[in-house]
């Protein structure tokens, strides 16, 4: 039992830490095995932090898989996995037992994929009450401290009052996806400028149409920024389909950066080391 306590203990250290880890579970044992089905354990960038399946040959390859996805979650593509072992075939130790282990992997809160939206707006709020329940680190940034105080509070929501938002851009992570939803094209330019011109999200999408998108693309390139970046937003940002109700807007919105994630997360993983 003191173990086990131990092991929650060191898994809400981690949470709160916002940690990467990956909890693995013995969750079936049949025959000769060096562990009862329940046993746990606690995988780290670093290796085994606490508890243990069974030690050996065993443990050894469930932190290899635990380490690969730490790996896959660093590209935001946290997925649990559950393997089915023959110790003697798939592991080679001379057990004739078979375990089943189920894998969850918990991303870094700064590795988690991220999301900034600039605007607390109408569409906003519908959004991120549909975003929430993702594997995904919110980050909302408004001006108006009342809009941003009317969104939910969760462990990946942060919220960010800011009189020039735009100031944000530089210190957001290398791979976030950016949306842009202030109250009008004049706000949303700023931020825009400063995403095309100084750094390069995997995605950027801005709220309107695509009139609005023919404007901001001429002031942007009459700022200085080259024609073809001025062209690397996507504006009206959402998949084609629903209509203009908040709430379609947010699903459709959030299929849109679902789709490119995905896309993303595939390139990435085709990427040479």
């Amino acid at each position: 039992m003191a173990d086990s306590a131990g092991l929650f203990a060191q898994l809400a250290a981690l949470e709160n830490e916002g940690a990467a880890f990956v909890l693995v579970v013995l969750v079936e044992a049949v025959g000769s095995t060096p562990q009862d089905a329940g046993a746990r354990m606690i995988v780290t960038a670093a290796g085994r932090l606490a508890g243990t399946v069974g030690g050996g040959r065993v443990e050894a390859q469930a932190i290899a898989v635990a380490q690969e996805l730490l790996t896959a979650a660093d590209r935001g593509r946290a997925e649990p996995r559950l393997v089915h072992w023959s110790l003697k075939a798939d592991v080679g130790m001379t057990c004739g037992g078979t375990v089943k282990l189920y894998f969850e992997p918990h991303a870094s809160r700064t590795a988690a994929w991220p999301i900034v939206i600039f605007g607390a707006g109408h569409i906003a709020q519908a959004l991120v009450p549909v975003l929430l329940p993702l594997s995904c680190s919110l980050t909302v940034c408004d001006s108006r401290a009342e809009w941003l105080g009317s969104l939910p509070q969760a462990a990946n929501l942060r919220t960010l009052s800011r009189e020039q938002p735009a100031d944000l851009v530089p210190e957001l992570p290398a791979h976030a996806f950016v949306l842009c939803m202030t109250k009008g094209h004049t706000t949303d330019r700023p931020i825009l400028q400063r995403a095309l011109l100084e750094r390069s999200f995997p995605f950027l999408g801005v709220i309107g149409s695509d009139a609005k998108a023919a404007v901001l693309r001429r002031e942007l390139i009459a700022a200085g920024v080259p024609a073809a970046r001025a062209a690397e937003f996507h504006c009206p940002v959402g998949l084609p389909f629903g209509s203009n109700h908040p709430h379609e807007i947010a699903l459709s919105i959030a299929a849109q950066l679902l789709q490119e994630r995905d896309r993303w997360a595939a390139a990435a993983t085709r990427e040479p080391a």
